[in-house]
């Protein structure tokens, strides 16, 4: 499905899997990418780093993000920065939805 040029809702591009996280790709240049992810209640991403700010929007739903050990509770609405270099994870408290936005330079 073609997204440009379109007014679309980011909730509806991605849909819930039971067990599972979902991606969707919407820009993925050098510079940077913006993806959608749907997360699955108990879901998540393991503790990990990148080398580049990575801010979260919830767009459905909420998690826990943690930073450096700090957990944060985000809601639909919210978002967060994930600062380069320092450990971050995400749980789905309940399924959720999140646009995620990386900026390599």
């Amino acid at each position: 499905m073609e997204i440009t040029g379109k007014a679309l809702t980011m909730a509806d591009l991605v849909a819930y899997q039971d067990g599972s996280v979902v991606s969707k790709t919407l820009i993925d240049k050098k510079i940077g990418t913006l993806t959608l992810f749907s997360f699955a209640a108990g879901q998540g991403l393991s503790e990990h780093t990148a080398p580049y700010d990575a801010f979260v929007q919830v767009v459905d739903g909420e998690a826990e993000v943690t930073i450096d050990g700090e957990a944060h509770t985000v809601k639909a609405g919210q978002m967060i920065i994930m600062p380069a270099n320092h450990p971050h994870a995400l749980q789905a408290v309940k399924p959720f939805k999140m646009l995620l936005v990386m900026i390599r330079a």
